[in-house]
């Protein structure tokens, strides 16, 4: 018996070892060659694709579209599938790839008919921009070509790879719009069911503007007294507490200083974007080096993989970065009996077959029924100007004049894109895609009062430069002044706490270095937060007894989002469930139609702290007693949770409510998240929290700061450029994890690449033999 059970156990074992073995076999026969020679038939000479010690890819081109061809080589090689995912989420066609489960979700974006319009958008394109499209996905196909076995997503999903198109680029610009803006579309359809069941008082009152302004020309609106409306009895009665999602922290820090505030008399200028933080991470390192007119450019930075631009980085004469604009480039319209509207059948392919999906199509845009009411949707996105090339423009512009005017109508979703130049020299400008209609609404307004306006792009696009003080800052809240405010709109600003930290922390010194910008990048103190400290230690402290070892925590908060502070989860969780108790009468409302406070969360402070101030009888939710009862019970109540989350009991220490553990950060593969056996083998390592929403140093547990970003142009040698992992999807490549613990370390990674370690030479004359 004890020989059959060692048997038994031993094949277990060698099984297991095959089948390990097997999986490691599949995954190596799939790495792409970083060495050979190849012979490319469209190139007008000799191009080289270099990689350093971090997998940076390094072009070496005659021209700008020799290099676009390298540039998707190197994203077919390296990035293949998340690019194949970026173009089917915007298209509306992942259930090809996972079945009816991800039907619902390609319906929402077949909405928007972006395969269409992509199609219809390269046809309009100059002829140099169609070229750089073609010689990328040339780039792009022949890279897919060379590996003969797919990758292990293919594998697993038993889908084929199918080839990239010119438009596929567009869809991928596309796929930026759904998540930059995406959300802030139902703002208007949200403040529209409000007013028709809380009255406009209720729009006013959640809408009111915040003590958190920091507007570039200091502009401020007044904070007048605004009433609390009366809630309805039957709406408190009848509500239902819903966590009210938290808006996406999509957006960004940028500042800029000029060379008078430098040690060494140039500017400096620093970009970290937020965005969700993934295996692989979205950007992709690279450098460009071509000839133009006869004059040789460097352009390094990142790029997107499936598009042929360098989206922030530096030439040698500027460089550039961005945050999200969040202006209001997306309006409803009600329609009457009397607006016409037609039906488009769509196919939607899925593994079982095609799924049809019939849209509502008006002149404006496309229909949705809300409360028995048809509305459609303008939004920029389906302009004609929404998507181009023209932000390849930056590539050769050398002065903060130049790159601002070769941008205002770049086809981007609107970014707040600060500049710097080697002459010292900074500038701001709202840079996009901004629609020339002159009255942005807030809620949905009759389809007579559609504005044909909305064709044009923007011409009078806000811009500043070499400010007084010679400083600009961006954090994805109000830049522009009030005036302009009226103008473009306001699309879902964020809280502007962190703009005011970010200039506050300018204003506090008079020279600066790259490691003066890297400590704002990482600043994580909870200013904030302050005023919450003080509300929740007050409702503590009256029962001690019941709350003594909360106090101690509290009292010894460290006022940062720092991985030891206990203090700080709680007063920051508190203020979260204040939030989902007192608005769940509206979010209950809200739900009924399928809407959520989550998409005006950010604003909502204003209103949040004038209730807890003033403790209107009306709000006071069902079941409670007093305000003093609700304060002490939602706290409890809060904590109880979250420990139950983090430890399955309520007892015990509260040091598992450390910061670092409640808000750490998780970097997986979207296929660990599904299979979880596969995390060890694609995650990175999990690592404590630092940092969170109200601060500059922005950090959830799959978010975060996706790159970040320091440099001076005409120092580019010292620059600062730290990724949150690799430059390959691939597991088993040496540039999978590369970068990820320099970020997590906060350590400072360079910009420009190190000496290349590898090389593919695409030629014309010489016999393809890509080594492997």
């Amino acid at each position: 018996m004890l020989k059959v059970i060692k048997f038994f156990f031993t094949a277990v074992i060698l099984l297991a070892l095959l089948a390990t073995a097997l999986v490691y076999g599949a995954l190596a026969l799939s790495l792409p060659a970083l060495t050979g020679v190849s012979t490319v038939d469209v190139l007008s000479d000799t191009t080289y694709l270099q990689r350093d010690d971090l997998g940076t890819a390094i072009v070496v081109a005659q021209n700008r579209a020799d290099a676009s061809y390298a540039l998707g080589y190197a994203h077919g090689q390296d990035r293949f599938f998340q690019m194949d995912l970026l173009r089917r989420n915007a298209a509306g066609e992942l259930s090809e790839f996972f079945g009816i489960a991800a039907l619902p979700r390609d319906e929402l974006t077949r909405f928007h008919l972006f395969r269409k319009r992509s199609r219809d958008i390269v046809n309009q394109l100059p002829s140099q921009h169609r070229q750089q499209l073609e010689a990328y996905a040339k780039g792009v196909n022949d890279a897919v070509s060379h590996s003969t076995f797919p990758s292990f997503e293919y594998l697993v999903t038993q889908t084929d790879r199918e080839p990239w198109l010119p438009e596929d680029s567009l869809l991928v610009i596309f796929s930026m719009y759904l998540d930059l803006q995406g959300r802030s579309l139902k703002r208007d359809l949200t403040f529209g069911v409000i007013e028709d069941h809380f009255g406009p008082e209720m729009v006013t009152f959640l809408s009111q503007p915040s003590k958190y302004q920091a507007a570039l020309d200091g502009s401020r609106f007044e904070l007048k007294k605004v009433d609390i409306p009366l809630l309805p009895t039957q709406s408190v009665s009848a509500a239902l507490v819903h966590d009210i999602d938290e808006s996406p922290l999509v957006g960004s820090n940028n500042w800029a200083v000029g060379g008078s505030l430098t040690r060494n008399g140039l500017a400096m200028l620093s970009d970290d974007m937020h965005l969700g933080i993934n295996v692989p991470v979205i950007w992709y390192r690279a450098q460009l080096n071509y000839q133009q007119d006869g004059k040789p450019l460097q352009i390094t930075g990142v790029t997107l993989p499936g598009a042929p631009a360098v989206v922030v980085g530096a030439n040698g004469h500027i460089a550039w970065g961005f945050t999200n604009g969040y202006m209001d480039t997306a309006d409803w319209y009600e329609l009457g009996a009397e607006d016409k509207t037609t039906f488009v059948l769509e196919d939607i392919p899925t593994k079982q077959g095609n799924h049809k999906y019939l849209l509502e199509m008006s002149e404006i845009g496309p229909v949705t029924i809300l409360g028995g009411k048809k509305y459609a949707l303008s939004w920029v996105a389906y302009q004609k100007y929404a998507v181009n090339l023209n932000l390849l423009n930056l590539e050769t512009s050398e002065t903060v004049d130049a790159a601002l005017s070769a941008c205002k109508d770049a086809g981007i979703p609107v970014q707040n894109m600060v500049v710097a130049d080697k002459e010292g020299n900074i500038g701001w400008q709202a840079t996009g895609a901004i629609p020339d209609r002159r009255m942005p609404a807030q809620r949905p307004l009759p389809a007579s009062q559609y504005d044909l306006a909305w064709h044009n792009q923007a011409k009078d696009v806000p811009f500043v430069v070499n400010p007084k003080r010679s400083m600009v800052w961006t954090g994805n809240s109000r830049v522009v002044s009030t005036k302009q405010d009226a103008r473009f709109g306001n699309g879902g600003y964020a809280l502007g706490a962190r703009s005011a930290q970010i200039k506050q922390r300018l204003f506090e010194k008079d020279l600066f270095d790259p490691e003066d910008f890297y400590r704002i990048q990482l600043d994580n103190e909870a200013y904030f937060l302050d005023r919450w400290h003080t509300v929740l230690l007050a409702v503590l402290q009256k029962d001690t007894a019941r709350f003594a070892e909360d106090i101690k925590e509290v009292e010894n908060w460290q006022r940062c989002a720092c991985a030891d502070s206990v203090g700080y989860t709680l007063v920051r969780k508190y203020r979260d469930a204040l939030m989902d108790s007192l608005f769940a009468p509206l979010e209950t409302q809200l739900t009924k139609s399928d809407l959520s406070l989550g998409v005006l969360e950010r604003q909502l402070e204003p209103a949040l702290w004038q209730l807890v101030s003033e403790k209107p009888e009306s709000w006071l939710p069902n079941g409670q007693g007093d305000w003093d009862v609700f304060f002490a019970d939602t706290y409890e109540k809060m904590r109880d949770d979250l420990m139950l989350k983090m430890t399955d009991h309520v007892d015990g220490s509260l040091q598992a409510l450390r910061w670092g553990d409640v808000n750490q950060l998780n970097v997986q593969h979207p296929f660990s998240r599904q299979i979880p056996l596969l995390s060890s083998l694609l995650d990175m390592p999990k690592a404590p929290g630092f940092g969170d929403r109200y601060m500059p140093a922005v950090q959830g547990q799959s978010f975060g700061a996706s790159q970040r970003l320091i440099v001076q142009p005409g120092d580019e040698v010292n620059g600062i450029l730290t990724l949150p992992g690799g430059q390959s999807g691939h597991p088993l490549s040496p540039f999978y994890r590369k970068g990820f613990d320099e970020y997590i370390e906060q350590a400072s990674t360079p910009l420009l690449p190190a000496q290349p370690i590898y090389q593919i030479v695409f030629t014309r004359h010489q016999s393809s033999s890509i080594d492997h």
